[in-house]
């Protein structure tokens, strides 16, 4: 059977820009940027009076920023130790300290959020901040990281989909000869703008922010089923294949919960009193 045409994949360098013998790549960058970007437009939140009629946001300016480094420390520590022990727990149990070397890749969202959650409960009891509070508010501004990130696994070629003969199907470096999904793409459009949109209609339209967890809700809902439907087109992890039957996905089974705890968010929410 012949091959489909395939749209040829850029060739970006992974490389953003050195300094010296220092390297930044378009991955790390990502990950500054989202962090900056979910700390400037959650203070852009808690400063539009519109959005608090009772007229208490949920944390000053000066408290987001000094969130910055609780959950940049969730995001990284979590997002690592969930790929360990959600992806690849055997392999780092032979080889640990591999654990260390983030810099080979290897990191997972769903340990990312859990470590952001862990980052603000922690946070939040040290000065007197709920945690759905807390969360609303980086909600709001991590589907911009989400979708950078995407955007950078798709210049590193990595994380791509499965076979197919769909007109925009590319031949990935390292991915055989076969087109295959851009999948990169759809997450930056699912996880990244959808979500940022929904997150937005959320807070600025129904303004939800006085009822602690509800954005909260939205995000988990939104995310969760965006990243299940796009695992149908995202090659599985190798090591891991398919899963309950030969459908599933890990990447599927760790976001049924995350759409669970969004409804459960969402119904839960009331007015703060």
């Amino acid at each position: 059977m012949p091959i489909p045409a395939a749209i040829p994949f850029p060739q970006i360098d992974p490389n953003a820009f050195s300094l010296g013998p220092i390297v930044v790549k378009w991955y790390a960058l990502a990950y500054i940027v989202g962090l900056l970007s979910a700390v400037w437009y959650a203070k852009r939140i808690v400063r539009n009076e519109k959005l608090w009629p009772d007229g208490k946001p949920s944390a000053t300016p000066e408290q987001i920023d000094d969130l910055l480094i609780w959950a940049t420390l969730g995001v990284v520590l979590g997002g690592r130790l969930g790929y360990v022990l959600f992806y690849n727990p055997a392999y780092f149990a032979a080889n640990p300290a591999s654990i260390l070397q983030v810099w080979t890749g290897g990191m997972s969202f769903h340990g990312g959020f859990l470590g952001v959650v862990v980052a603000c409960l922690l946070y939040g009891r040290r000065h007197g901040i709920g945690l759905d509070r807390l969360l609303d508010l980086a909600a709001a501004g991590v589907p911009i990281g989400l979708g950078l990130g995407r955007l950078a696994n798709f210049i590193n070629g990595e994380l791509y989909g499965r076979a197919t003969d769909v007109p925009w199907g590319m031949v990935f470096p390292g991915g055989g000869a076969a087109p295959r999904h851009p999948s990169q793409l759809y997450e930056a459009a699912m996880e990244g703008v959808l979500l940022f949109v929904a997150v937005r209609v959320a807070t600025h339209y129904w303004r939800v922010l006085p009822r602690p967890g509800a954005v909260s809700g939205v995000f988990a809902m939104v995310y969760g089923t965006s990243r299940f439907l796009v695992e149908f087109a995202r090659e599985p992890d190798s090591h891991i294949g398919y899963l309950a039957g030969g459908w599933l996905t890990m990447g599927m089974i760790l976001s049924l919960p995350l759409i669970a705890v969004g409804v459960w968010l969402w119904l839960r929410a009331r007015p703060a009193t």
